[in-house]
C-alpha cells in the first residue's frame, strides 16, 4: 500500500458539497492499494504513518511524528496512486486493487488507525470528492508498506 502524506494545518473532504471529513493541524494521507497488497500492508503503513517524524520539535527539525503531536490523520482512498507511469504518457491501471479489495484494505487500514490514534477522519471510497488542504512546510513524503522487491521493510534502527 502506499500512502502520500502531506502535514496540514487544516484538510477537509466534500462529496456533492457535503463536508465528510476534516482535520485541524495534522496529516492528510492519500492512500493507493496494489492488487498484491494484504491487511499486513494495511497494517504497517499505520505503523508508518502514526510514528513517522515530520512535525518539528523545539529546535525546528522533524522529530516528532503524529502519535507525538495528537494531530489528526485525514485518510483519502485514492486508487491513482497505484498507477503504472514508467512509460507512455498515459497511467496505466493494471497494478491497483481490485475495488472490492481496495475498498476493504482501505477501511482496514481506517480501523487500525482509528484504535491506534484518536483523531482519524476519512474520504469515501469510490465517490468524487473536493479535498481542501493548507500544506505547512511544504512538507509531503511518499510511503510504501513495502521496500523494493515486495518484502516487509526492516524496522528503521537509530
Amino acid at each position: 500500500m502506499i500512502a502520500l502524506l502531506q502535514r496540514v494545518s487544516t484538510a477537509e473532504v466534500l462529496v456533492d458539497g457535503e463536508r465528510v471529513g476534516a482535520i485541524d493541524a495534522g496529516l492528510l494521507a492519500f492512500v493507493g492499494v496494489r492488487k498484491d497488497d494484504r491487511e499486513r500492508d494495511a497494517e504497517r503503513l499505520v505503523e508508518r504513518v502514526l510514528g513517522y517524524r515530520m512535525f518539528p520539535d523545539g529546535n525546528g527539525r522533524m522529530n516528532r511524528s503524529l502519535a507525538d503531536t495528537g494531530g489528526g490523520l485525514l485518510a483519502v482512498p485514492q486508487f491513482t496512486l497505484s498507477a503504472d507511469t514508467r512509460k507512455g504518457t498515459r497511467p496505466g491501471f493494471s497494478t491497483g486493487a481490485h475495488p472490492g479489495v481496495a475498498r476493504k484494505l482501505f477501511e482496514h487500514f481506517l480501523a487500525v488507525a482509528a484504535a491506534h490514534h484518536p483523531v482519524v477522519e476519512a474520504g469515501r471510497f469510490g465517490e468524487r470528492m473536493q479535498v481542501r488542504l493548507c500544506n505547512e512546510g511544504p512538507v509531503t513524503f511518499w510511503l510504501e508498506s513495502r521496500g523494493p522487491g515486495g518484502g516487509t521493510e526492516p524496522e528503521a534502527t537509530g
